[in-house]
């Protein structure tokens, strides 16, 4: 097959993914989207608004594991698409289940967010809840689908069989400005399992990335051990930007000066769900 043929061939079939997905929504009387302003998420927002219309809402929670920087995101990339966009208070901070921080903490925390969710979409006429959730989503360890099947809630993403990198062909398709951007799971998830989930710590975090960013580097954690010890996690590739003593102990400073008791840079690099290997330690 030439170049140019099998060029076409990836197009329709893309184009088709595009109206299956619409398709699936279009079932539906009217939806609301469990939004972050991450590329899943904004994917299935913008087919519902294409789908719906004013039937589509895309609606983010506000706890306090949400940083700045994915709330922006998220009220950008909903005024992109041009659904309108709602703020939901889910206060799951203030639940002590999901302070311990065991390794449940995700469910309790998506238990909250649907619920809020559902109280909302019954008092606006909204029939359906919707999720970014794909089929990578369903092979993780991820207590939330457990939330999320409670709480009725549809994910077209990973019911048509969408993977997160078709997912993001869909986002270019869509010409969404996030296309390209990076996972971004919430704030609490940098932390240990077992060690509280708490606003200081989260905002600590927060702080700590925010630094980190002025950096030329893609991407970061900055990750909370047991004792305030901060690890640092950036692609491997770009390791060699902290080799320098002298940058290093300026990081170091600023992360001190924010609450972390000591700073240590992860020599294996980034690798998202990292502290899920710690849950057979707390199980036994």
């Amino acid at each position: 097959m030439r170049s140019d043929d099998a060029s076409a061939l990836a197009a329709s079939e893309l184009i088709a993914d595009v109206d299956r997905l619409i398709d699936s929504i279009r079932v539906h009387p009217s939806v609301v989207v469990a939004f972050s302003g991450g590329v899943d998420s904004a994917v299935v927002a913008a087919a519902a608004y294409i789908a719906l219309g004013s039937g589509a809402v895309a609606a983010t929670g506000t706890g306090s594991a949400v940083s700045d920087r994915d709330r922006e995101d998220a009220q950008s990339v909903a005024a992109q698409i041009g659904i309108r966009h709602v703020w939901l208070n889910t206060n799951e901070v203030r639940d002590a289940n999901y302070r311990a921080n065991d390794g449940r903490r995700c469910y309790y925390c998506k238990s909250h967010l649907y619920a809020e969710l559902h109280r909302w979409a019954l008092q606006n006429g909204i029939s359906t809840i919707l999720s970014g959730t794909n089929l990578d989503d369903l092979g993780d360890y991820r207590p939330g689908l457990e939330a999320a099947k409670e709480n009725h809630v549809v994910s077209p993403l990973a019911e048509l069989g969408f993977r997160k990198e078709r997912v993001r062909a869909l986002a270019k398709y869509f010409g969404l400005s996030i296309s390209s951007k990076p996972a971004s799971p919430c704030l609490a998830s940098r932390i240990a399992y077992g060690e509280e989930v708490s606003p200081e710590r989260l905002r600590a975090i927060e702080s700590a990335e925010a630094f980190l960013r002025t950096f030329p580097i893609s991407d970061v954690r900055v990750r909370w051990y047991p004792g305030a010890i901060a690890k640092i996690e950036v692609p491997r590739d770009e390791l060699h930007l902290f080799a320098d003593r002298e940058r290093f102990e300026q990081v170091s400073l600023m992360l001190r000066s924010i609450g972390f008791s000591e700073v240590l840079l992860e020599p294996e690099g980034l690798k998202s769900g990292r502290l899920n290997k710690l849950l057979p330690i707390l199980d036994s």
